[in-house]
């Protein structure tokens, strides 16, 4: 059974940590230092859980950007980083934000699309991955 939990970072830390250090810093090599910044403390956080056990993450900063979108390997292709987004979504326009943006790794344009994200803007580099933005109007 899959479960999305939204919550802090003091509170959800070491599962958040564990998934993001396996997905971009290892998987991806992104540096550990560009992976970890004050932003983390300031954001509310999701956390998907599989039968209990964490699977993926995302947050959403207080200006409305979503990042730090991750699943484990094993568990992609399953919808959850679909149900990652709908409650990032889903809170965001709960906290009355008009816009959400987020840097999406150009392997995941049609995956953001199809949740109603619109591209913009040419592809740049962010922690050596190619990446472009996207934006979806949330409907107040």
């Amino acid at each position: 059974m899959l479960n999305v939990e939204l919550g802090d970072w003091a509170s959800m830390a070491p599962a958040l940590e564990a998934i993001r250090r396996e997905v971009f810093i290892v998987e991806q090599q992104v540096p550990e230092e560009m992976e970890w910044d004050a932003e983390d403390a300031t954001s509310v956080h999701a956390l998907a859980l599989l039968d209990g056990h964490p699977v993926g993450c995302g947050r959403l900063l207080p200006d409305g950007h979503i990042g730090r979108m991750a699943v484990r390997a094993p568990h992609r292709s399953r919808g959850i980083g679909r149900a990652l987004l709908q409650a990032l979504l889903a809170e965001a326009q709960r906290r009355g934000v008009r816009e959400v943006v987020l840097h999406a790794q150009t392997h995941a344009l049609r995956f953001y699309e199809r949740q109603g994200f619109v591209a913009d803007g040419p592809v740049f580099d962010e922690a050596g991955i190619a990446h472009r933005r996207m934006s979806r109007a949330l409907v107040s």
